[in-house]
């Protein structure tokens, strides 16, 4: 399994206080063990997008045969992520 991010996820990670980001970067490494780990979500609206939660933080995904894509990361508790998702449609 492969794992891709997208700029605006690494752009986000590469913000990210080390605490936080190791917490983030974990989450992560872990979907490639399991890309549908019991507390992962479908986003409703959205064809094929899953979310799982890190602490305060939201990671938003796809999953295809070889590929897991991290489309965004964002505040847990902050809608934007969702709305920045559906204006791109990355």
């Amino acid at each position: 399994m492969n794992l891709e991010l997208t700029n605006d996820a690494r752009s986000f990670l590469e913000d990210l206080p080390s605490k936080q980001y190791k917490q983030v970067a974990s989450k992560i490494f872990e979907l490639l063990r399991n890309p549908y780990p019991h507390d992962a979500k479908h986003i409703k609206g959205l064809q094929g997008y899953r979310r799982v939660t890190s602490g305060e933080f939201r990671i938003v995904y796809t999953v295809d045969a070889e590929t897991i894509k991290i489309a965004l990361v964002g505040k847990r508790n902050d809608d934007e992520i969702y709305r920045i998702l559906d204006r791109k449609r990355l």
